[in-house]
Parts: C-alpha cells; structure tokens; sequence
C-alpha cells in the first residue's frame, strides 16, 4: 500500500488516509508503523518517528476533527467545539525540528510534533478556507478533500490515478453499451 499526496495540503492528505468514509472505509493507517510511513513518505520528518498504538489513536482522532472541521466550513456549517479543541490543542505542541546539513535538510520529530505539523496545517487551512476552492472529490464514494488549484476553478476528482480514471473508465463503457445495445 502507498500513500498519495494529492490534496495539495499536508492535513487533507492526512484526512485522506481514511479512503472511502461513506461506503466501505479503508484505513489506511492500520498501524503505528504505517502512521510512520506516512511521516516520511509526506516529508514531516526524514526518518519514521517511533509511534505506539496510543500516539495512532491520537493521530486517528487528530485526523477525524480535520476532515470534519473542513466538511462543515467547505458547507458553511459552524465547526464542532470538540473539534476546534482537538486541533488548536495539538497545533500548540512543538513542530517537527530542521537542520540543515550539507547533504541537506534534516527533519525530525516524535508523533507529538507529527501531530502538531498537521494540527498547524490545519489551522492554517481552515483560517483561509473563505478564500481557498476546497472541494471534495466528485467521485461519489470518495471522501478525498482538495484544494482546487486549477486555472479555471473546475478540478473535479482527487486524482485522476484513482477516481478520474474511474469516471472515465465508467463513461466509457455506458457510451459503448448505449452504442452497441439492439435497437
């Protein structure tokens, strides 16, 4: 399994780890090892932080208030107090630590600090979110949120590797079915 990197924003691609919340949900933060893959694959520390199964709990709830709080403000809703709390408790913790080094920059941080770079995106995100095209994906089973980012303001699907070829793919055969079917 490989993470995607697709929304344009490190806390909704956190909140999209969870695939497919309406259908038939997909974690795809299984394990604290797996929640150390994605600090790495999503460049918050250079090496997997060590994360026990309370720190994925944390994460997990973390991750929940996020994709709530923009759900309610992408449909204008008030956000959820335990929800803001959740957030502004861990966007308070330290970040992860930069060093530069001459082969480069050097990230690191425990799940704390992993928690907080999310929190801050967040925040961040959420503070602007009036001025951002945020959008969930138009795929109907997909719960990805993005920011469209697109000239004309009309990017439909998380991706198109996943869900656009989906669409696509499913365009395609009714076209053909419509064409060949007795008439």
């Amino acid at each position: 399994m490989s993470f995607v990197f697709v929304s344009g924003n490190l806390a909704l691609d956190f909140a999209g780890t969870l695939k497919w919340r309406r259908s038939e949900p997909e974690e795809l933060l299984a394990t604290p090892a797996d929640l150390g893959r994605w600090a790495v694959e999503a460049g918050v520390t250079n090496e997997a932080p060590a994360i026990g199964t309370a720190d994925l709990r944390r994460l997990r709830t973390l991750r929940e208030a996020v994709y709530r709080l923009v759900i309610h403000g992408v449909n204008g809703l008030p956000w959820p107090d335990g929800d803001l709390g959740v957030v502004n408790e861990e966007a308070a913790g330290a970040p992860p630590g930069v060093r530069l080094t001459p082969e480069g920059l050097v990230r690191t941080g425990d799940a704390g600090a992993l928690a907080a770079a999310v929190a801050r995106s967040a925040a961040e995100l959420l503070g602007e979110l009036s001025e951002l095209r945020v959008r969930e994906c138009a795929l109907a089973e997909c719960t990805r949120l993005f920011i469209d980012r697109s000239r004309g303001g009309n990017r439909q699907w998380c991706g198109m590797e996943e869900c656009g070829n989906r669409v696509k793919v499913a365009n395609y055969r009714s076209r053909k079915s419509a064409t060949t079917a007795p008439g």
